[in-house]
């Protein structure tokens, strides 16, 4: 385990730039999710962390090492791949101790190692058989089991969990996250999933266009969201386009008065509503605003009543599913309420892509 310290890493093909000159530093011990849709440039930058791609321009330091063109065995990385990579000839234990071999381990070390690695991930007894032999989450452990036998500076993850069904992701993500707190690795994991990234991360790095658009906790980029991007990309958002006629003031296209708070930008503006920080039919209100039901999403524990305000305003209310009160239906006539602090407003020039 080590530190990772990123300075203006860019990489550029012709004239598209893949990653464009991403800064950070990652703490030992520190479990650091790269966030973005797909195109954004989070994979190209594990790859120039791992040495599979050069980078065009910047430096990436492992352990206060210059290991920016260094090639892949040189530097101390474990890498785990989104497609598991495992060699369908070999045997599980053949298969995780193909990194100590390339690193010309003496034989009689290596046994244990792999031994070590199998029940880390909970695959003790398991070391004869094949992939083949095995399910897709016990084929995820065996190449977490293999990057992990090396005993890596840094762990990288590159969307390990996008073939496995939604049960089985949630159960191995948990166990990942527990053996890299328990081992006390340094880990970057790449991922397009809002769910894994915040159930994972100790921090956050959004990206988009090649770029870093925010990093910080969970806390941090949910509830103040840098721009309306990070907003729409970290949780859900309902948007509302409009300007801010006066600081606490929102009007939007349909000509609603909508009260905010005062600190954001003037002028032509979004406004951005949490579904959860809103309700129905409240006494009292901040904002309360009538509208009509046009459609109803069962999720079990919540309901996603989407609510007509105005001709061009629409917004999703996230309640309770209670089996004591009656559920909105399409055409209810209803009011939506939420206090200022709620609605979160943004410059229309950070939307992002």
């Amino acid at each position: 385990m080590a530190r990772l310290v990123l300075t203006d890493l860019s990489k550029r093909y012709a004239d598209h730039h893949a990653v464009k000159g991403v800064t950070l530093d990652v703490a030992d011990g520190e479990f650091l999710v790269l966030l973005g849709p797909s195109g954004c440039g989070k994979t190209t930058t594990l790859r120039m962390i791992a040495g599979f791609i050069e980078p065009s321009g910047g430096r990436a330091e492992i352990g206060g090492v210059d290991v920016t063109y260094l090639p892949p065995w040189r530097r101390n990385t474990g890498m785990v791949f989104q497609s598991y990579a495992l060699f369908p000839h070999l045997t599980v234990a053949a298969n995780v101790a193909f990194g100590l071999e390339m690193r010309k381990m003496p034989r009689a070390e290596i046994a244990p190692r792999v031994t070590e690695a199998l029940r880390l991930v909970r695959l003790d007894g398991y070391g004869e058989r094949f992939p083949r032999q095995l399910s897709g989450g016990q084929q995820q452990r065996v190449a977490l089991a293999r990057a992990l036998a090396i005993r890596p500076d840094v762990l990288l993850l590159d969307e390990p969990l996008s073939n496995l069904d939604a049960k089985l992701r949630e159960e191995v993500r948990i166990e990942i996250r527990e053996l890299q707190r328990q081992l006390g690795l340094t880990a970057i994991m790449v991922t397009h999933d809002q769910e894994e990234a915040l159930t994972m991360a100790d921090r956050l790095v959004v990206m988009a266009d090649g770029e870093i658009r925010q990093i910080g906790t969970q806390r941090d980029l949910y509830e103040r969201p840098a721009n309306r991007f990070v907003a729409g990309f970290v949780g859900r958002s309902t948007f509302l386009d409009g300007k801010v006629t006066e600081p606490g003031t929102f009007v939007t296209s349909g000509a609603l008065r909508i009260l905010c708070r005062a600190d954001g930008p003037t002028g032509e503006a979004s406004l951005a509503l949490r579904p959860e920080r809103l309700s129905l039919n409240p006494e009292a209100a901040d904002n309360r605003l009538p509208g009509r039901v046009e459609f109803v999403s069962y999720l079990g524990p919540v309901l996603d009543v989407h609510v007509r305000l105005s001709p061009e305003d629409r917004v999703v209310v996230q309640i309770r599913n209670r089996t004591d009160a009656a559920a909105p239906e399409v055409g209810d006539a209803v009011a939506v309420g939420w206090p200022r602090e709620a609605g979160m407003v943004f410059n229309s020039r950070s939307a992002g892509p």
